[in-house]
């Protein structure tokens, strides 16, 4: 049975990642901030990694650990790119087993997405220049690394905190109004789904660039409306507005999205339409 550490493993996506490949793979879960019976992680930290590596010999390492708070890389690119490039090669040093690591949409800049493998990357934002490095570096330098782009992930537990569906549904719940930008384009991706998709890449050993999103294109104020329609929500608590209203530090892309056609074809499966996600959250929540 293959070994798969997990980095940032305490996330949303971690979560569940843990949940699918423990029926497969030994699955060690680590973080940077943990409790007491946990796996101490930071990628930052040569020690902490060959300490992992020495205690549990793993086969795959899938890194979801990051710093992704995209105004907060603007607001301090050095440890932006402490974490999301130099922890990435820390994570390959002295392993050569299969490295997975979790990319992002904002490689691109938002002119005229969804965007396919290869389209041209044009990052307008601190955040998404990391990414695309450590990508790049993976390209040349590791041969044995799959690079998986999502974008807009979701889910909603208990210990999701970075969470579009969460933060919509608890603010509708307690009647309070939110403000939905309703000029950014993007195809969300459902922690379940794309935690399949981890699971297919890990047990097909399969390498290179794809990309990953549920299968529906909208812009976050129809997913806004879309979440309080299946959650019985009121809708007119949910006001759009434009991206430049919010006067972020860093720019976003707007019109973007990932195409899947190559991963559809490689592992012969459909993405999941995000409404038929989201039910299936209402579902368990009303269990």
């Amino acid at each position: 049975m293959k070994t798969v550490i997990i980095t940032g493993g305490y996330g949303q996506l971690g979560v569940a990642c843990k949940e699918h490949l423990k029926k497969s793979f030994n699955v060690i879960i680590t973080g940077k901030n943990i409790f007491e019976q946990d796996v101490k992680l930071d990628i930052t930290d040569r020690k902490d990694i060959a300490k992992a590596y020495s205690d549990f010999k793993p086969d795959v390492v899938l890194n979801l650990a990051a710093m992704t708070n995209v105004d907060e890389c603007e607001r301090d690119k050095i440890a932006a790119n402490k974490i999301n490039i130099e922890g990435v090669k820390n994570l390959c040093k002295n392993f050569s087993g299969h490295f997975i690591q979790l990319s992002t949409d904002y490689v691109f800049d938002g002119l005229s997405g969804p965007y396919n493998e290869l389209d041209e990357v044009n990052p307008i934002s601190h955040y998404g220049k990391t990414k695309l490095e450590a990508e790049n570096w993976l390209k040349n330098n590791y041969s044995n690394a799959t690079i998986l782009r999502a974008n807009v992930i979701y889910s909603y537990t208990k210990r999701t905190k970075a969470s579009f569906v969460k933060w919509v549904v608890d603010s509708l719940k307690n009647n309070k109004e939110i403000n939905v930008v309703n000029d950014q384009w993007n195809n969300p991706t459902w922690t379940e789904s794309i935690s399949f998709i981890i699971n297919k890449v890990i047990d097909n050993s399969i390498i290179g660039l794809y990309n990953y999103g549920d299968k529906d294109f909208m812009s976050r104020y129809d997913f806004a409306i879309l979440i309080s329609k299946i959650f019985n929500l009121d809708e007119n608590l949910i006001n759009p507005i434009n991206t430049s209203n919010l006067n972020q530090i860093a720019e976003r892309p707007l019109k973007s999205g990932l195409k899947t056609e190559k991963i559809e074809s490689r592992l012969g499966i459909v993405p999941n339409s995000v409404e038929n996600c989201l039910r299936k959250i209402h579902d368990n929540l009303s269990k």
